[in-house]
């Protein structure tokens, strides 16, 4: 399924590969509208209506992810709320000996995420994910978000990558389309990013797994290649 022996650098998305996507469903389906319909006396079904259609409008774009445009669009403090369901904030299943594993490997790990700032802060709190991996880029310093191939030419200049030696790992097909499409010859998708959502059908060409723990016995048998230095 994935040549470790061939790759020097793993991409890996965070919410709904490293984290589990329900923290962010629940926010957006059921938090978000509850509060919402508090704050401006409305019923939460009626919030909801009003809500979801407008936020799917933005789904692929940058203002999708972003934080400040949906606290400004909505009038409502969109990273306290969240803050008050961050109990909800975990890993994936086997996450941590995965990333323990491309350490061992010799592998470059990197975080690739679409996610703001601002929550991606709230959740390397609640986590400690940036000690498990060598580097986090958030698509919002770069301007674009992954679903835009352009994203990974401005990526390779933030941090320098070689296409046919690095692996995408996300829940995302448009995403992993993006990467395909900008070069990055390989790919992975994970296929049960919330855990309390059914598993997703499989892509018809870029392989899946429901959890890294497919992929563990392999990456372990890797070995680092012998340093050039």
């Amino acid at each position: 399924m994935v040549e470790w022996s061939s790759l020097d650098t793993v991409f890996l998305d965070m919410d709904g590969t490293l984290l589990d996507l329900h923290f962010d469903n629940h926010f957006w389906l059921e938090h978000l509208p509850r509060r919402y319909a508090e704050q401006f006396n409305m019923h939460t079904e009626q919030a909801r209506d009003y809500l979801i259609p407008m936020i799917m409008a933005e789904r692929g774009s940058l203002n999708w992810y972003c934080t400040d445009y949906w606290s400004q669009k909505l009038s409502v403090d969109i990273t306290g709320l969240k803050a008050e369901v961050g109990d909800r904030i975990g890993y994936r299943p086997h996450v941590t000996d995965f990333l323990a594993s491309l350490r061992q490997a010799g592998l470059h790990s990197v975080i690739v995420t679409n996610c703001h700032p601002d929550p991606l802060a709230l959740k390397l709190e609640r986590t400690g994910l940036d000690q498990h991996v060598d580097a986090i880029v958030s698509s919002h310093e770069l301007g674009k978000p992954k679903e835009d191939p352009a994203f990974w030419q401005d990526l390779q200049k933030h941090t320098p990558y070689r296409h046919q030696t690095t692996l995408m790992v996300d829940d995302s097909f448009p995403v992993l389309e993006s990467a395909l499409k900008a070069g990055i010859q390989h790919c992975l998708a994970v296929l049960a990013p919330d855990s309390q959502q059914p598993v997703r059908d499989r892509h018809p060409e870029i392989p899946g797994i429901l959890h890294f723990d497919e992929v563990l016995p392999d990456l372990r048998s890797h070995r680092p290649l012998p340093s050039n230095n």
